[in-house]
């Protein structure tokens, strides 16, 4: 059919040729806009084009009625621009047809990728099914904006303490991260983004001092629980997380080299602890349990413990340190590594942080050791001094 210039009256006149299925109008104002009418009287608008591969495609722009010929133009006309660019729209359709939804995307990939390599799975499914999907998991992941995420925090914080509020954060940043990472279609960019954690003001730092260290060791050795001093000996020694040492298997330890292994930690990657003496010494007194590949496990079902709560809750409050936290005993290794002049750099390698800021937290000293530092200048200094440095009056 010959071109024309379209109008909304000749959109209304044309009819289908008898015996056609349909007939196409060719408009002059806009290249490539066809509007095709067919023999049921419904139409569609289309842009004809030629792709990269010389290969005519059909671009739909939209129903005849549904959308105003004006509009129709104005449509053809941007997708002609993204043609001249060297784009291809029906790509960008199919991408934007593949985009799955926040939850599709979690079931089908982000939740079984944690539970691979996440050894505490049950809290990140936890935070994923009662927190996060219901608020945006029917939005499709091009779909989500900052302020979607905004008030999801915002009413989590309503019900919850800040640190629990930014384990939501950090979770959802990751999950976009994770997407992007994986290029996900329609994710490009992340809109937890600049999104800043809660102020913690009550956070607290419990480190404990040697004396209230061994009032613990004394307190686990008289715990019903057989496992427990192992493990909490174990924590203290090496700094470890608390599931890093209750999955930890014999196999894992290479007594020649003196090295832990760690197959996946909470960063997804291998990394390796060096065993001290007390900490080799510890694992030759560890009982074994028959035909069982855990070093710490639970000895009446022969797997890792599930919860270490009430016998850990018993021996701390008979030590009289009831504030105490079993991940506290990572704080306190890296408490005792700095206090003893061990760098910051050292620490980070030690406990296996991937960011030097999260070390930062550790970058203290004991009054003990501050007395001690400003002592040593004193003494040295008061070698030099021939006369008092203030004379009397």
């Amino acid at each position: 059919m010959p071109k024309v210039k379209i109008t909304e009256k000749l959109l209304e006149q044309t009819r289908c040729p008898a015996g056609k299925r349909s007939t196409n109008l060719i408009d002059t104002e806009v290249h490539g806009l066809v509007a095709e009418i067919r023999s049921n009287g419904t139409g569609t608008f289309y842009l004809r084009y030629t792709d990269s591969r010389d290969k005519r495609r059909h671009y739909r722009l939209g129903r005849v009625g549904g959308l105003t010929l004006a509009d129709a133009r104005k449509g053809a006309q941007k997708v002609n621009g993204q043609i001249a660019r060297g784009e291809d729209p029906r790509e960008e359709k199919a991408e934007h047809r593949a985009t799955p939804t926040v939850s599709q995307f979690v079931y089908r990939s982000f939740l079984p990728y944690l539970l691979s390599y996440k050894r505490d799975r049950v809290s990140d499914e936890s935070l994923l099914r009662n927190h996060i999907l219901p608020a945006i998991g029917d939005l499709y992941m091009d779909e989500v904006r900052r302020q979607h995420l905004v008030d999801l925090f915002t009413q989590h914080q309503i019900d919850h303490k800040p640190g629990s509020t930014n384990r939501v954060i950090v979770l959802v940043r990751h999950m976009f991260n994770t997407a992007i990472k994986w290029e996900v279609p329609g994710v490009t960019k992340n809109p937890s983004k600049d999104i800043p954690k809660i102020a913690d003001e009550g956070q607290r730092q419990r480190f404990l001092s040697v004396e209230e260290a061994q009032r613990l060791m004394r307190a686990v050795e008289e715990s019903d629980s057989k496992m427990l001093k192992y493990i909490v000996a174990m924590l203290l020694l090496t700094g470890a997380r608390r599931n890093e040492v209750l999955y930890a298997k014999w196999e894992d330890f290479d007594f020649s080299s003196r090295q832990w292994l760690l197959p996946k930690n909470k960063s997804a990657r291998t990394r390796y602890i060096p065993l001290s003496d007390a900490a080799i010494r510890l694992l030759e007194t560890v009982p074994r349990v028959d035909d069982c590949p855990y070093a710490f496990p639970n000895p009446d079902t022969g797997k890792p413990y599930m919860q270490l709560f009430n016998s850990w809750d018993t021996a701390r409050r008979r030590a009289g340190l009831e504030d105490l936290r079993i991940h506290d005993l990572r704080h306190s290794f890296a408490s005792f590594l700095v206090n003893s002049g061990r760098s910051l750099y050292e620490v980070q390698n030690l406990l296996g942080h991937a960011r030097p800021v999260t070390t930062q937290r550790y970058a203290h000293l004991s009054q003990e050791t501050l007395h001690e530092a400003t002592g040593s200048v004193g003494a040295s200094l008061e070698k030099a001094f021939t006369q008092p440095v203030i004379e009397a009056a």
